[in-house]
């Protein structure tokens, strides 16, 4: 037997409380893809990391030319860039996380998630710019 009253139909059900539904709080339809994204740059990351090693362990002791000769090859050089991006990329959806996640005052929030993507931003055409350099100039 149900709890309604008669004539009342019972709605979809509503888990979240008066106030998160005033001030229209609730999922932003973008954790999901935050999720997998983050998992991509991961997974696409570890081979990444384990040439870079190897890139500059192989470099050890050698000399500007060699180590610019090495950078300016096109396999190394578009490597060496997708690695930064993919680099960049990733810490800037895990920062953001982890921002949104202890950060709980309204300003500091948008302040540093704005930092966060100045500094990821800057630091990947940083890293473009420069492989780009070496690579064209070499």
């Amino acid at each position: 037997m149900s709890n309604n009253r008669v004539g009342v139909e019972e709605g979809p059900r509503e888990f979240r409380t008066p106030l998160a539904r005033a001030r229209g709080l609730g999922s932003a339809k973008s954790g999901t893809s935050h999720f997998w994204w983050q998992r991509v740059t991961a997974v696409a990351l570890v081979p990444l990391v384990a040439w870079f090693v190897g890139t500059v362990v192989s470099l050890v002791g050698a000399d500007l030319a060699t180590v610019q000769a090495t950078i300016a090859r096109p396999w190394n050089a578009i490597l060496f860039a997708v690695f930064m991006v993919a680099m960049f990329w990733h810490a800037k959806m895990g920062l953001q996380v982890v921002v949104e996640d202890y950060i709980h005052t309204r300003w500091l929030l948008l302040a540093l998630q704005i930092i966060v993507i100045a500094v990821c931003a800057l630091g990947a055409f940083a890293s473009l710019y420069a492989i780009a350099r070496i690579a064209l100039l070499a």
